[in-house]
């Protein structure tokens, strides 16, 4: 029986287009990127890894991926879908065949469902197996995989072959078969390419990954208007034949301007990688131990204070761990944006040094569109340049995704925030696209130890799915505590296979590796440090309430222990628990030292709740008074003082003489401590950077200590849920017995960092009222704990092991809306802007009514640099702020169009009577000042 021609008048794209475009072009185009996506972006490695997974040839399984990329949008061949374009559905109206029931052309019946019903029977007359669950065979989960083409994978079918009137009658379903072949046929694809079984989950998460970018890419109006077929082109075999020969030859070109590709690493010694002469204890140690026992994918942990030179350790195990596994790239992972921009360039240095290939290097967070060096001409946020033919949806997020901030997990190097990655393991759309830029590239993750429940959580989970698919991981940390410790490594190596528990005993400092071929972990190495020192700690206890009894006041201590440093000299560091406290704080010290404030970088205030601009601009200044010396641009001020919270904790290379601090848990405190005499001085004249002479040489660490009236460390209301009080406890208890001898860094920090966390602990009270205390909000933090890790359950995406429902990738449909989840639970979740209106009527974003607000009363669109006029006027804000927002916050219709603007909540800020901007958010009342934004709650 002849086989039947392909209806050429079935559409597949037509928005913005001079004519629509038949859908089995699309398809064919597709098709041939998903083969030179395959052949690009995967390297031999991760080639091999996959077609070994499922037991084929690598060429049978390109042929493979490329058929299935060709049939994703197989489920457009149905009323409802044709019926969007009336010309063309009219025209197959009147032609025998396409008949459907009444009304189902109106129905909004998803061509991606419509997908994964089709297929489910088409692979099963391909000869795909079949088992006795349906949800478990494999030509079921193939056509489930296809029809997630769009970001979420739907639900399985329980019975594929029950009557679905929406996919038309026998006309439409000969035409999806007849498309179906002539892809199959022009790939080249015999009735041997068929798969064995289910898809390994990590194998199915980067054939998804594959065909959402090939059908992105080929969706591009480049590709397809100089490609329109002339009026009468009829899809036979001649002209099928042509059109696949042109796409196959072009789509090489497709992938290469989207900057895709595959970074190679070259073999150097540690000492040809870097600019400075000599490698220290540790990365000497990393860098002749860890060759002999990286056998392909693994796990390094490296365990070490700050100042150790950890991130030089973790790019030159990169280098080695890529090489050897085959690695496509790397991807440097930090905890915040500010930590993240700053390790840009180093990475950027390091790749230019060390890297070949493809190493197209990009910055990934939130707001890393608005860097000028970062964002690319002509492409609006969230608009890819020259726009794709789909529908909005699909554009917006393709846009990110190739052209945008988003593009940094596909491209071969990049550095961004934790949660780009960790959202892969949440049930977000596209989350398989994070899942493919990850599955073979080497994962740094730096600080760790920075990580509450929540998101250790999600740590976890990442690493069970990374360990599954190959990829290798590099972790840092200056303070884990062994559980923690074995806690990751464990995961990784049940994503590689091995159920049994091994022995993880991390060395500090030092490192230890395990292998992702045999399970193996090393015996941990342990190094000496080139910056042992003591650090002397002081405990003050202080009162929220000036007024309590003889407890000093916690303003006053400040000042006390700031006084002679401001008077013979220094720099220090007041490292605040809230945002608010150190607003407090800077106010209080700007009144006790005017001199002080009026001096050039003497007083400095650093938190997250001040416009992304000024954040910048404190940040930098932050760097040259208190950065490394010997740094041209630097200038050590001769007296300062920086009042931060804890954005002062990570990555940032600060240092300075005396450090006073909050309570905090034990290992935000060792790296706070960490910011104190952090580099050499010693010869360096004020001039140069050096310290003042009275200071000395040993770090001093001044904790201010809450207590109450009966002495009980008690956290101030005002803190709320920052920290547990039991590790507040715990941490003071053994700080309390530290006073008198200073604290061995880095000995003695494993056996504090372990000890605080230990289940003996309540053993090292002697006073059973104590005890019970510490009982009781042992409870308590246990319980928090508990509900983080809980709610991260429900939350995440599944492990990979044994995953063959492809619906768990989208928690059966339940998706998380990205825009609104915070992987830290409690943190800014929100971003708002101020407007400020003059007394003329005219709206700004600066007080002084200078610069106007861009696209304000007006429609039309926001140009890409006007939008990051307004974005770095934009403060993260926790959500219960703008609970009460209404009209007044609603952005201008001009700011529609883009993602990042459309999602901004305005703050319309007008000057009372005492000259403070301020506006109303329901009963909140929220100010802004010099020294950020503030608030207070009626």
């Amino acid at each position: 029986m002849p086989e039947l021609m392909v209806d050429g008048r079935l559409w597949g794209k037509e928005r913005g287009l001079a004519r629509r475009y038949p859908l089995i072009c699309h398809l064919l185009d597709t098709a041939a990127v998903a083969g030179v996506l395959w052949d690009r972006v995967l390297t031999d490695a991760a080639r091999a890894r996959l077609a070994g997974a499922v037991g084929l040839s690598e060429g049978q399984l390109r042929r493979l991926v490329s058929v299935w990329a060709g049939l994703h949008d197989v489920g457009k061949i149905i009323p409802a879908f044709q019926a969007m374009s009336q010309d063309a559905y009219a025209d197959l109206k009147s032609a025998a065949g396409y008949t459907h029931a009444a009304g189902v052309e109106g129905q909004g019946f998803g061509h991606d469902r419509a997908t994964q019903w089709a297929l489910t029977s088409l692979f099963e007359a391909w000869g795909y197996p079949v088992s006795r669950t349906v949800r478990r065979s494999a030509h079921h989960q193939v056509a489930q995989l296809l029809g997630g083409h769009h970001g979420c994978v739907h639900r399985g079918l329980r019975n594929p072959q029950a009557y679905v009137p929406e996919l038309g009658g026998p006309g439409w379903e000969a035409q999806r078969v007849a498309h179906a072949e002539a892809v199959r046929r022009s790939v080249g694809c015999g009735p041997e390419d068929v798969v064995r079984g289910p898809l390994p989950a990590p194998v199915a998460v980067v054939v998804l990954g594959l065909v959402v970018v090939a059908d992105w890419l080929a969706s591009q109006e480049g590709v397809i208007t100089p490609r329109l077929p002339v009026e009468g082109w009829t899809a036979d075999g001649t002209g099928l034949a042509a059109h696949w020969s042109e796409a196959s030859s072009l789509a090489g070109g497709w992938v290469a301007e989207a900057g895709l590709g595959v970074a190679e690493w070259p073999a150097k010694p540690f000492g040809e990688q870097f600019s400075f002469a000599g490698a220290n204890a540790l990365q000497a140690s990393v860098a002749e131990g860890l060759p002999g026992l990286v056998d392909g994918p693994g796990l390094l942990l490296v365990t070490a204070p700050t100042g150790e030179g950890k991130t030089e350790a973790a790019l030159h195990a990169a280098s080695v761990m890529g090489r050897v596994s085959g690695a496509s790239g790397l991807f440097f992972a930090l905890p915040t944006m500010a930590t993240a921009d700053a390790m840009h360039g180093r990475v950027a240095e390091f790749a230019e040094r060390n890297v070949t290939g493809d190493r197209a290097l990009t910055l990934l967070h939130s707001m890393a569109w608005l860097s000028e060096a970062y964002g690319q001409p002509g492409v609006e946020e969230g608009v890819a340049a020259g726009g794709l033919v789909s529908d909005a949806r699909s554009a917006l997020v393709a846009g990110r995704w190739l052209r945008g901030a988003k593009r940094g997990l596909l491209a071969p190097l990049a550095t961004g925030t934790i949660d780009q990655a960790l959202a892969g393991v949440l049930p977000v759309r596209y989350n398989v696209l994070r899942l493919l830029g990850l599955s073979n590239k080497v994962l740094v993750v730096d600080e760790a130890h920075a990580y509450g429940p929540w998101m250790h959580s999600l740590l976890v989970r990442l690493l069970e799915w990374l360990g599954a698919c190959g990829a290798p991981v590099v972790l840092l940390s200056a303070t884990l505590s062994g559980r923690s410790a074995s806690s990751l490594v464990e995961a990784y190596r049940r994503g590689c296979g091995f159920g049994e528990p091994a022995e993880v005993t991390p060395v500090y400092p030092g490192w230890l590796y395990v292998s992702g071929r045999s399970g193996v972990v090393s015996a941990p190495c342990a190094v000496s440090s080139g910056r042992a020192r003591g650090i002397a700690v002081r405990m003050v206890s202080v009162s929220s309430d000036a007024r309590a009894g003889s407890v000093a006041g916690r303003g006053a201590a400040v000042v006390e222990e700031l006084r002679p440093l401001v008077q013979r000299g220094g720099c220090a560091l007041v490292c605040c628990t809230t945002v608010a406290e150190a607003q407090e704080t800077y106010r209080l010290l700007r009144g006790e030292f005017p001199q002080l404030a009026a001096a050039e970088d003497g007083l400095m205030l650093l938190h997250s709740r001040f416009p992304a601009a000024r954040r910048l601009e404190i940040t930098e200044a932050c760097e040259r008074a208190f950065g490394k010396p010997g740094v041209e641009g630097r200038r050590r001020p001769p007296v300062s003082v920086l009042v931060a919270t804890q954005v002062v904790e990570q990555s940032l290379d600060l240092d300075f003489d005396v450090v006073v601090s909050d309570l905090a848990p034990l290992a935000q405190l060792l790296q706070r401590a960490g910011r104190c005499m952090r580099h050499d001085r010693v010869g360096l004249t004020p001039v140069e950077g050096g310290r003042a002479g009275w200071v000395g040489v040993a770090p001093r660490l001044t904790v201010l200590e809450p207590v109450d009236v009966r002495g009980e460390v008690r956290a101030p209301k005002r803190w709320g849920a920052v920290y547990p009080e039991a590790l507040l406890t715990r941490t003071s208890h053994l700080l309390r017995e530290c006073e008198g001898k200073p604290i061995a860094v880095p000995g003695e920090v494993q056996e504090l960092v372990d000890a605080v966390y230990a289940e003996d602990f309540g053993d090292r009270l002697e006073s059973a009222v104590d005890r019970e205390r510490l009982e009781r909000l042992d409870a308590e933090r246990v319980g928090a704990v508990l509900a983080e890790e809980t709610l991260a359950q429900m939350t995440l995406v599944n492990p990979p092991m044994g995953m063959v429902d492809l619906a768990e990738l989208s928690r059966e449909g339940a998706l998380v809306d990205e825009a609104l989840l915070t992987t830290r639970l409690g943190a800014d979740s929100e971003r708002a802007v101020c407007v400020f209106v003059q007394p003329g009527g005219a709206v700004t974003l600066d007080p002084e009514g200078v610069s106007p607000v861009p696209g304000w009363g007006r429609g039309g669109r926001v140009s890409v640099a006007q939008a990051r006029v307004v974005m770095r006027q934009t403060v993260p804000v926790p959500g219960g702020w703008l609970r009460g927002r209404g009209v007044a916050q609603e952005v201008p219709v001009s700011w529609g169009r883009l993602a990042a603007l459309r999602e901004l909540c305005v703050l319309p800020m007008r000057r009372s009577g005492d000259g403070v901007w301020a506006c109303s958010v329901g009963d909140r009342s929220i100010s802004f000042t010099s020294e950020g934004l503030e608030t207070s709650a009626s």
